[in-house]
């Protein structure tokens, strides 16, 4: 039974818990709601209710009764100012996701602002800063909203330009912003995370880099066939492990270099004899000259 209740919260099939509040964050039927509007008391959204005044329902009335019509361009900059101004206040408090305004006519969702911020610390944070402050002369109406995928709440039909419902759907209808606005605003935080890789970089290598990651990738790129055959070297052959026979060759051409520097430097003579492990005297030249003393382990692989 739990299950079942707990595969079918927030959906239609619950008759408990409003669908519409759990999706969008608010519900035409208010308080007056015969199911459950469960206000969440911590999340990373929150919801300014009815905050954007779209001058296109404020307009004055012209001759005929009917409000008088506004520019498209005019009504965009307005919103475009809004938008800006709303978001630099919110990003004091913390990174901000997503910044969506509603388009929708209905009374409980007309002009309201639903901000996401990277983490819970940050809805407080703005939650608590922003109470008891007015906007435009209004008060602010600001709460935890229980939203974290706007996909879900969005009207897909609205994208499309095929909503039949127009602005009384009770889906989010989201008014859109120029792409250079939303790269002005949201990519003050994609050179954030572009520095903050750079400093990890720069920690995992030991030293910054002077031209940062780029330049890194150039370099990288730019290396000679040389440098790129040692690393390939240090690596072992290509596709594939090294058998055992080059493996032995490998570590018998290393002990032949390190005893060749010693034997040059004595005169043609070999080095002196190793120190004895046993506590006894150290073996004869002539048994190391002539190879019977065993000499170091080799490595086993």
């Amino acid at each position: 039974m739990a299950e079942h209740l707990a595969s079918i919260f927030g959906t239609e099939k619950d008759r408990v818990n409003c669908p519409f509040y759990f999706k969008i964050g608010a519900c035409r039927h208010g308080d007056r709601c015969s199911r459950l509007h469960n206000k969440p008391t911590i999340s990373q959204t929150l919801l300014l209710q009815n905050m954007y005044q779209n001058p296109a329902l404020n307009a004055p009335p012209g001759p005929d009764g009917l409000p008088m019509p506004i520019d498209a361009r005019q009504s965009q900059e307005h919103f475009e100012d809004f938008y800006e101004d709303i978001f630099e206040e919110l990003a004091k408090f913390g990174e901000i996701e997503n910044l969506n305004v509603c388009d929708n006519l209905a009374d409980h969702m007309v002009g309201s602002v639903y901000v996401k911020f990277s983490d819970e610390e940050g809805a407080a944070a703005a939650l608590q800063g922003l109470q008891g402050r007015f906007y435009g002369g209004r008060p602010i109406q600001i709460e935890f909203s229980p939203v974290t995928d706007f996909r879900e709440a969005t009207c897909r039909q609205y994208e499309e330009n095929t909503c039949t419902r127009g602005g009384y759907c009770n889906f989010m209808h989201l008014r859109p912003i120029s792409r250079d606005l939303r790269k002005a605003l949201f990519g003050r935080y994609k050179r954030k995370e572009r520095v903050e890789d750079d400093r990890r970089d720069d920690r995992g290598r030991g030293g910054p880099r002077p031209g940062g990651r780029d330049d890194f990738r150039d370099r990288r790129r730019d290396r000679s066939p040389d440098r790129r055959g040692r690393e390939f070297e240090r690596g072992g052959r290509r596709g594939g492990r090294e058998s055992s026979a080059e493996r032995r060759a490998r570590i018998a051409s290393w002990n032949a270099e390190r005893e060749t520097p010693n034997t040059a430097a004595n005169g043609g003579l070999p080095g002196p004899p190793p120190p004895s492990f046993n506590g006894g005297p150290p073996p004869s030249h002539s048994n190391y000259s002539s190879g019977s003393y065993p000499g170091p382990p080799q490595h086993r692989y």
